[in-house]
């Protein structure tokens, strides 16, 4: 199976297309945690108990795993996310050349981190995305059109035919997706650029980060984030929260003082009431 046909089975199993983003800040995990071996590890475990019943999928961003201990934190989270029945898409917006992208590739291997699907850079070409795009099972968001305000410094450029160059990537990603497993990210901060990507490349799954914290547009995300792949129903697609999901315990009194249970109770409901959210537009 594809991943998208795998995302697919999940987001019929779950009915949900949240994406809860495991990305534990050190300096935001609670205080009951500070004499764990992997406090991330112990952070992320009790974040997917809460949470797997309404998880589309996780997004742990490798920018919170970049050490040693990190990277155990990491594997362990993919591993008990599997055990949970749901998938990990990492966010590590890799993109290289020669061996230097075969070896980004290999997280999606088994014997590496066996993660289902990964972001991707495009701005060094088809070549540095090859050994990515060429694993039939794994999934690949290509970055097109992101959430962050300086997106637009380049991805608005106006090429000489007229087209933004986030619409040029937009359809080299199309024409790349040989294997049915590309996708896009596309941030809900920009609801117009959204729309007209989906009039692009109808087929496409977007992830969508920016709904949460960023304050995108729900309804655009899922009205246009969502693709009719063929051959796979529900329609497919991913909307991302991170810290307006797992950081939710926070308002419970604060890393220092929420009580363990709650807090994690609180990132369950906020998972929960996302799932409600995006599904009054699906």
């Amino acid at each position: 199976m594809t991943f998208f046909e795998r995302l697919a089975d999940r987001i019929g199993q779950v009915d949900s297309v949240v994406s809860v983003g495991l990305d534990p800040d050190p300096d935001r995990l609670p205080e009951h945690l500070a004499d764990r071996e992997l406090p991330r590890w112990a952070f992320n475990r009790r974040v997917i108990d809460a949470t797997h019943e309404h998880a589309a999928a996780y997004k742990p961003n490798a920018a919170f795993y970049e050490d040693p201990d990190g990277w155990r934190a990491l594997a362990e989270t993919i591993a008990y996310a599997h055990g949970k029945g749901v998938p990990v898409l990492l966010d590590a917006k890799r993109g290289d050349i020669g061996n230097t992208a075969r070896q980004y590739a290999e997280v999606l291997d088994g014997d590496g981190l066996d993660a289902d699907a990964i972001t991707v850079n495009p701005y060094m070409g088809r070549d540095s995305l090859e050994p990515f795009l060429a694993r039939e099972e794994a999934g690949v968001f290509v970055l097109t059109r992101t959430s962050n305000p300086g997106g637009a410094d380049l991805q608005d450029l106006e090429l000489a035919d007229g087209e933004a160059l986030y619409e040029r990537v937009a359809a080299l990603a199309d024409l790349w997706n040989r294997n049915d497993n590309v996708g896009l990210v596309v941030g809900a901060t920009a609801p117009e650029e959204l729309e007209s990507l989906r009039e692009q490349v109808p087929d496409l799954p977007f992830l969508v980060p920016g709904v949460g914290a960023q304050g995108g547009d729900a309804e655009t995300a899922v009205e246009h984030g969502l693709a009719d792949v063929p051959g796979v129903d529900p329609r497919v697609g991913l909307v991302n929260s991170s810290r307006g999901i797992i950081f939710a315990g926070e308002e419970a009194g604060g890393p220092g003082d929420a009580a363990p249970d709650a807090y994690y109770r609180a990132a369950g409901e906020a998972a929960k009431r996302l799932k409600r959210r995006l599904n009054q537009y699906r």
